[in-house]
């Protein structure tokens, strides 16, 4: 199982460095079109929900009473779901202003390093109970680790839509 883990860490951020080396350092702060964020604010946002892993990891935990991956099928079903759109919670909407693409790139980078580390180090199968999203219960560190990698999946998808509107321009 970890290496599986492993290997769909690597791709993802692979496809999501790919994309964001595509884009330059102006156009990585122009909004595409009206009711959109930048490639930016896109990269800020997805920088925003994978952190903290490490430290929620290594918090209080237990062993889960139902199988580990319960919730991986809902969580691929509504992320990879690029037809519906879907609202931020507050905590994680990016701040409107200039980033710095470099900058982005390598906390994005430290991110996957720090999951690829967990995938090492716990036990996936324990239930983490420090935080839960809202309107769901506690999930694993196997879910959290498949929150993040759907998650920048769909941001990967939506950055690409970004540089293909933007190189229409």
């Amino acid at each position: 199982m970890k290496t599986a883990v492993q290997k769909n860490v690597v791709e993802t951020f692979q496809k999501l460095n790919e994309v964001l080396s595509s884009f330059s350092q102006e156009e990585f702060n122009i909004v595409p079109f009206k009711g959109s964020w930048t490639a930016g604010q896109t990269a800020q946002h997805i920088i925003l929900a994978c952190s903290g892993y490490p430290e929620l990891f290594s918090g209080k935990t237990e062993k889960t009473i139902r199988k580990y991956d319960e919730h991986v099928k809902e969580l691929e079903t509504l992320f990879l779901n690029f037809n519906i759109k879907m609202e931020s919670p507050e905590f994680l909407r990016p701040e409107k202003k200039e980033y710095n693409k470099n900058s982005l790139t390598l906390v994005l980078l430290k991110i996957e390093s720090d999951l690829l580390k967990a995938v090492e180090n716990y036990d996936l199968t324990l239930t983490c109970l420090d935080f839960h999203l809202p309107n769901s219960e506690n999930f694993t560190i196997y879910e959290w680790i498949n929150f993040a990698l759907v998650h920048a999946q769909r941001h990967t998808n939506q950055l690409n839509s970004i540089l293909q509107y933007l190189t229409k321009l």
